[in-house]
């Protein structure tokens, strides 16, 4: 199965994001946009396990859960992979939660590596994904809008709790990816 590790986020949160997306496409910009009800913050992308692999990396999510402290996050900047000038990738970041998702995400990767799933190439990034460019079509506009104020002041809109570490399925279908959460487990509470 295909899967991957998350801080799924509160609905309120979503809400926020699809506004700044919903001005974002005004763009008329040829992007694939991330449904409000698919964004998360990815901790680890696991890529396609087997069920022994799936097991292993439940039980170290427990582990790990158990060991660290819900935290709040905020909504930081936007912007896009590999740069604004040049999206892929279009994200909104964090301003506050930074270091303790990416010390989570560190543990995640040391204890699960030895179950055959790799270590990440690039150093970890808090991000919510919100959109993937498809071609160059009225890229000006979206680069515009990614830098206009008002996206850029939503963004800083809204702190949150991160309470749950969620196991994460996904299956691709032609419509979108489909995600169905295999197990939620809560942090530790401060």
């Amino acid at each position: 199965m295909r899967a991957f590790i998350a801080i799924d986020l509160p609905q309120s949160v979503k809400d926020i994001v699809s506004r700044m997306q919903s001005r974002l496409k005004l763009s008329g910009a040829d992007v694939s946009w991330v449904s409000p009800a698919n964004m998360h913050l990815t901790l680890k992308f696991l890529g396609d396990i087997d069920e022994a692999a799936a097991i292993a990396v439940s039980e170290a999510i427990r582990d790990i859960a158990a060991r660290n402290c819900d935290f709040t996050m905020q909504l930081g900047s936007i912007g896009a992979f590999p740069g604004v000038q040049s999206p892929r990738i279009i994200w909104v970041g964090l301003s506050k939660g930074h270091e303790q998702a990416r010390a989570i995400a560190a543990q995640i990767e040391s204890r699960i590596e030895k179950y055959g799933i790799g270590r990440e190439t690039k150093p970890f990034a808090s991000h919510i994904t919100i959109g993937r460019v498809r071609s160059k079509k009225n890229i000006r506009q979206l680069t515009d809008g990614i830098g206009a104020a008002d996206i850029r002041r939503d963004a800083t809109a809204e702190e949150f709790k991160a309470g749950k570490i969620t196991f994460f399925k996904s299956t691709l279908t032609p419509q979108g990816p489909v995600y169905e959460k295999l197990q939620e487990t809560n942090l530790k509470t401060a």
